[in-house]
């Protein structure tokens, strides 16, 4: 099995409100793991998510392909590995969430990205040379 080729990982911490009645993490709470994820990539390559949204350039999640494996539990710390490539217009991020205490796959999520400049459909040389850099 070929390896993945990871750009980018953080680590993050569930959270006990985080948690339903079960004990585990309630679902909704991957995909504000994975955006963080995102947001920390971007801000690791000097990109402001902020500040493009301000100048119109704004980066949307267009669909999203989401797999739930083992379920986190409040204290788990979290391993949050991404992969990433373009294809035509979309930006298409791979997520994996990984317990760290064991290293065991939790989560996996396909993400497709777009760009909105001044609310249409475009592309962002802002965000392509940005990424340009880990692919």
């Amino acid at each position: 099995m070929e390896k993945k080729k990871y750009v980018f990982e953080t680590r993050l911490d569930v959270r006990d409100y985080e948690c339903d009645i079960q004990g585990i993490v309630n679902n909704a709470n991957y995909l504000h793991y994975t955006e963080h994820t995102r947001h920390r990539f971007l801000k690791s390559l000097g990109v402001s998510f902020s500040e493009l949204h301000a100048k119109g350039v704004d980066a949307v999640v267009a669909r999203m392909q989401l797999t739930y494996k083992v379920p986190f539990t409040c204290d788990d710390e979290i391993i949050s590995r991404m992969s990433l490539k373009k294809s035509g217009l979309r930006w298409i991020f791979s997520h994996d969430l990984f317990r760290a205490s064991d290293e065991r796959l939790c989560f996996h999520a396909d993400v497709d990205l777009v760009t909105l400049i001044n609310g249409r459909l475009g592309s962002s040389k802002e965000y392509d040379e940005a990424f340009a850099a880990v692919l």
